[in-house]
Protein backbone atom coordinates (compact mmCIF):
# COMPACT_ATOMS: atom_id res chain seq x y z
CA UNK A 1 0.00 0.00 0.00
CA UNK A 2 2.74 2.52 0.62
CA UNK A 3 4.51 1.63 -2.73
CA UNK A 4 0.99 3.32 -4.52
CA UNK A 5 1.58 6.35 -2.24
CA UNK A 6 5.10 6.82 -2.32
CA UNK A 7 4.88 7.70 -6.26
CA UNK A 8 1.57 9.98 -5.90
CA UNK A 9 3.58 12.03 -3.03
CA UNK A 10 6.83 12.14 -5.68
CA UNK A 11 4.44 14.08 -8.10
CA UNK A 12 3.09 16.29 -5.65
CA UNK A 13 6.21 17.15 -4.76
CA UNK A 14 7.86 17.19 -8.48
CA UNK A 15 5.31 19.47 -8.96
CA UNK A 16 5.24 22.12 -5.77
CA UNK A 17 9.42 22.06 -7.15
CA UNK A 18 8.37 23.05 -10.65
CA UNK A 19 5.99 25.55 -8.94
CA UNK A 20 8.54 27.33 -7.26
CA UNK A 21 11.38 27.55 -9.61
CA UNK A 22 8.57 28.93 -12.07
CA UNK A 23 8.02 31.81 -9.34
CA UNK A 24 11.24 32.25 -8.17
CA UNK A 25 12.36 35.65 -9.07
CA UNK A 26 15.37 35.31 -11.88
CA UNK A 27 19.09 36.79 -10.46
CA UNK A 28 20.42 39.49 -12.50
CA UNK A 29 24.27 38.28 -12.08
CA UNK A 30 25.67 41.09 -14.38
CA UNK A 31 23.10 43.68 -13.51
CA UNK A 32 24.30 43.00 -9.86
CA UNK A 33 27.67 42.83 -10.23
CA UNK A 34 28.17 46.15 -12.19
CA UNK A 35 26.30 47.49 -9.72
CA UNK A 36 28.46 46.50 -6.95
CA UNK A 37 31.67 47.19 -8.89
CA UNK A 38 30.50 50.71 -9.60
CA UNK A 39 29.44 51.54 -6.23
CA UNK A 40 32.28 50.26 -4.75
CA UNK A 41 34.60 51.66 -6.86
CA UNK A 42 32.81 55.32 -6.17
CA UNK A 43 33.32 54.73 -2.37
CA UNK A 44 36.92 54.06 -2.70
CA UNK A 45 37.40 56.82 -5.24
CA UNK A 46 36.12 59.03 -2.89
CA UNK A 47 38.55 57.86 -0.24
CA UNK A 48 41.39 58.40 -3.01
CA UNK A 49 39.81 62.26 -3.50
CA UNK A 50 40.41 62.39 0.43
CA UNK A 51 44.03 61.12 0.53
CA UNK A 52 45.04 63.55 -2.38
CA UNK A 53 43.33 66.89 -0.20
CA UNK A 54 44.69 65.57 2.86
CA UNK A 55 48.39 64.93 1.02
CA UNK A 56 47.69 68.38 -0.56
CA UNK A 57 47.09 70.17 1.93
CA UNK A 58 50.46 69.52 3.96
CA UNK A 59 49.27 66.41 5.62
CA UNK A 60 52.71 64.12 6.26
CA UNK A 61 51.78 60.83 4.32
CA UNK A 62 51.81 58.60 7.84
CA UNK A 63 49.12 60.99 9.97
CA UNK A 64 46.84 60.56 6.01
CA UNK A 65 47.50 56.95 6.84
CA UNK A 66 45.95 57.70 9.85
CA UNK A 67 42.65 59.85 9.17
CA UNK A 68 41.71 58.54 5.97
CA UNK A 69 40.55 55.76 7.76
CA UNK A 70 38.73 57.75 10.55
CA UNK A 71 37.09 60.07 8.06
CA UNK A 72 36.28 57.21 6.23
CA UNK A 73 34.30 55.30 9.20
CA UNK A 74 32.85 58.52 10.16
CA UNK A 75 31.25 59.26 7.05
CA UNK A 76 29.90 55.76 6.64
CA UNK A 77 28.51 55.99 10.09
CA UNK A 78 27.20 59.26 9.64
CA UNK A 79 25.39 58.09 6.44
CA UNK A 80 23.73 54.99 8.04
CA UNK A 81 22.75 57.37 10.77
CA UNK A 82 20.68 59.63 8.28
CA UNK A 83 19.77 56.48 6.57
CA UNK A 84 21.47 56.97 2.90
CA UNK A 85 23.71 54.47 3.74
CA UNK A 86 20.61 51.62 3.59
CA UNK A 87 19.70 53.18 0.41
CA UNK A 88 22.85 53.03 -1.26
CA UNK A 89 23.32 49.53 -0.32
CA UNK A 90 19.70 48.52 -1.70
CA UNK A 91 21.04 50.03 -4.92
CA UNK A 92 24.79 48.17 -4.75
CA UNK A 93 24.46 45.35 -2.91
CA UNK A 94 27.86 43.77 -1.89
CA UNK A 95 29.85 46.70 -3.41
CA UNK A 96 28.73 48.18 0.10
CA UNK A 97 30.08 45.45 2.65
CA UNK A 98 33.64 45.39 1.36
CA UNK A 99 35.03 49.25 1.84
CA UNK A 100 36.15 50.50 5.40
CA UNK A 101 32.59 52.01 5.25
CA UNK A 102 30.62 49.15 5.25
CA UNK A 103 32.32 47.97 8.69
CA UNK A 104 30.99 51.33 9.98
CA UNK A 105 27.78 50.24 8.53
CA UNK A 106 27.52 47.27 10.22
CA UNK A 107 28.40 48.43 13.69
CA UNK A 108 25.87 51.54 13.57
CA UNK A 109 23.03 50.10 12.01
CA UNK A 110 22.27 47.83 14.56
CA UNK A 111 22.99 49.99 17.22
CA UNK A 112 20.31 52.20 15.59
CA UNK A 113 18.07 49.34 15.82
CA UNK A 114 18.29 48.45 19.42
CA UNK A 115 17.99 51.91 20.50
CA UNK A 116 14.87 51.84 21.95
CA UNK A 117 15.79 49.14 24.18
CA UNK A 118 18.09 51.44 26.06
CA UNK A 119 21.71 52.07 25.84
CA UNK A 120 23.18 49.15 27.91
CA UNK A 121 20.82 46.32 26.67
CA UNK A 122 20.15 48.06 23.08
CA UNK A 123 23.09 49.83 21.56
CA UNK A 124 25.43 48.41 23.70
CA UNK A 125 24.59 44.92 23.93
CA UNK A 126 23.41 44.95 20.21
CA UNK A 127 26.71 47.10 18.53
CA UNK A 128 28.60 44.02 17.80
CA UNK A 129 26.19 41.75 16.99
CA UNK A 130 27.00 41.91 12.80
CA UNK A 131 30.80 43.11 13.36
CA UNK A 132 31.75 40.92 16.75
CA UNK A 133 33.14 37.94 14.98
CA UNK A 134 34.86 39.62 12.30
CA UNK A 135 36.76 41.54 15.11
CA UNK A 136 36.84 38.38 17.25
CA UNK A 137 38.46 36.51 15.06
CA UNK A 138 40.50 39.58 13.00
CA UNK A 139 42.22 40.07 16.25
CA UNK A 140 42.68 36.86 17.15
CA UNK A 141 44.31 35.58 13.50
CA UNK A 142 46.04 38.56 13.84
CA UNK A 143 47.74 37.58 17.10
CA UNK A 144 48.92 34.52 16.12
CA UNK A 145 50.15 35.98 12.56
CA UNK A 146 52.57 38.14 15.44
CA UNK A 147 53.56 35.66 17.80
CA UNK A 148 54.80 33.45 14.23
CA UNK A 149 56.25 36.61 12.88
CA UNK A 150 57.96 36.63 15.82
CA UNK A 151 59.41 33.58 16.51
CA UNK A 152 60.65 33.71 12.89
CA UNK A 153 62.48 36.75 13.80
CA UNK A 154 63.96 35.39 16.68
CA UNK A 155 65.55 32.16 15.47
CA UNK A 156 66.79 34.22 12.08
Amino acid sequence: MSKKRMPKEQQIVNKFQTITKEAEPKPKIVKNCARAFLVGGAICTIGQIIQVLLVKNGFPEEEVKTWLPIIMVFLGALLTGIGIYDKIANFAGAGTVVPITGFANAIVAPAIEFKKEGFVFGVAAKMFTIAGPVLVYGVGSSVIIGIIYYLIQMFM
